[in-house]
């Protein structure tokens, strides 16, 4: 069973990179999809629709739960991910 949780937040210096269009800035909302030991990271604009996919997503998270991988990529987000989830440590 799949564990979703969303999160508004301001992206940090750098924004966000997607696979789809590249760095997004701003207002955002961070959505995880915890199931087993892989969580897939999506973001979207505050008020938009569509979804875009973290680059380096997905994750593998052995030991974690959602609530603890959710938790960590929102603060990472905040922090900025310019590069995707290359530069996030999730041990």
């Amino acid at each position: 069973m799949s564990d979703r949780r969303e999160t508004p937040v301001v992206a940090g210096p750098g924004g966000v990179m997607t696979d789809e269009v590249g760095v997004i800035t701003g207002d955002l909302v961070v959505a995880t999809d915890t199931e087993g030991d892989r969580a897939t990271i999506t973001v979207q604009y505050a008020s938009a629709e569509e979804w875009y996919t973290v680059t380096g997503s997905p994750l593998t998270v052995v030991g974690r739960d959602g609530q603890w991988v959710h938790a960590a990529v929102v603060r990472a987000a905040a922090a900025g991910l310019p590069a995707g989830l290359e530069e996030m440590d999730v041990e």
